[in-house]
């Protein structure tokens, strides 16, 4: 390989390391987020992140209707002063309890399946660092649609596959260089 041909290639590795490291430097603060985030949700029955799902105090009956856990979240948001519009109903029959969650905050009302009485009233940590690790806490708090999410888990991820293609070609191109030169003192 002549030495014309070497210098473009190193001076080809030079423009792509400096590319590699502008693009890497504001990108490492989403990584950052991203990979504690993780994380967290990964751990987040050990850590605590979520109210624990308790058992119904009753021991066998007939289930209330989900409309009637329904009113009895409305109702205790109500006595709160919070937002009562309902987002998901999580019934667990295993446990006899259902979870309501709301749409515009992260609070849980955990209801006993049978009777209707109230176990717990806590806070979803886990739901507001979703929101965080996949951009759409920018969505939560503005349009309620998902073009932040997607615009947002777009360009990390493009930005991470071009760090990770460049990183592997910043690394394997010097190796392929000696070995150029190798076969040119040859």
């Amino acid at each position: 390989m002549s030495n014309e041909l070497i210098i473009i290639q190193a001076k080809r590795a030079r423009s792509l390391r400096k590319l590699h490291r502008l693009m890497g430097i504001p990108l490492i603060v989403f990584f950052l987020v991203i990979g504690v985030t993780s994380i967290l949700l990964a751990w987040k029955k050990k850590a605590a992140l979520l109210p624990p799902t308790l058992e119904s105090k009753v021991e066998q009956g007939t289930w209330i209707l989900p409309s009637e856990m329904v009113r009895i979240g409305e109702e205790e948001m109500k006595k709160m002063g919070r937002d009562s519009e309902v987002d998901r109903i999580d019934i667990r029959p295993d446990k006899g309890t259902a979870k309501i969650t709301f749409k515009t905050h992260f609070t849980e009302v955990q209801v006993d399946g049978y009777s209707g009485e109230i176990l717990s009233v806590g806070t979803r940590h886990s739901d507001w660092i979703e929101k965080v690790h996949d951009g759409s806490i920018v969505d939560y708090y503005t349009t309620g649609e998902e073009g932040a999410k997607l615009t947002y888990s777009t360009l990390v991820s493009l930005g991470l596959i071009f760090l990770a293609l460049t990183g592997f070609y910043l690394w394997y191109y010097p190796k392929l260089m000696r070995k150029m030169k190798e076969e040119q003192a040859n």
